[in-house]
């Protein structure tokens, strides 16, 4: 059996969100971001600009974190600016403090990071990722070992 709510939807400032305010740890753009190392590629990208001539340039982490959106999603580069503008998760996930409902970028800077972030860049971070990964279970699996011998 159906039968419709006659219910008005409530105006968007006023819609609850299942959060609270605040981010889940274990959504997967967070679980994302904390495995990205992301400091340890700022002074590299850094090095791509001129320190006197130009607009400044976005963060290495909005940069390289839209990208990642972009492939993640499938996306257009419009349609992954859509997606960052709508979603908190994934403001967080390229760097920002809070949640804002205007996009933090516009959609032609994909063509500027896709130049500047390059597969040699990327492979460089994907390594240290596994690496840091790596040093991480290696480190766990050491404490149980130790914690058996004890037991």
């Amino acid at each position: 059996m159906y039968r419709k709510e006659e219910q008005p939807l409530p105006p968007p400032e006023k819609f609850e969100l299942p959060f609270e305010g605040k981010l889940s740890p274990n959504n997967r753009w967070v679980i994302m971001a904390e495995l990205i190392p992301w400091d340890d590629f700022e002074e590299e990208y850094a090095k791509l600009f001129s320190a006197e001539k130009g607009a400044p340039a976005k963060l290495f982490r909005m940069a390289l974190g839209t990208l990642i959106i972009k492939e993640k999603l499938g996306t257009s580069d419009r349609e992954t600016i859509e997606q960052i503008r709508e979603n908190p998760y994934l403001q967080y996930f390229i760097g920002l403090n809070c949640y804002q409902q205007e996009p933090p970028l516009e959609s032609s800077m994909l063509v500027h990071f896709r130049k500047r972030i390059d597969g040699e860049l990327i492979n460089k971070i994907n390594k240290k990722i596994v690496k840091r990964e790596i040093h991480k279970s290696d480190k766990e699996v050491k404490k149980k070992d130790c914690l058996q011998e004890k037991g």
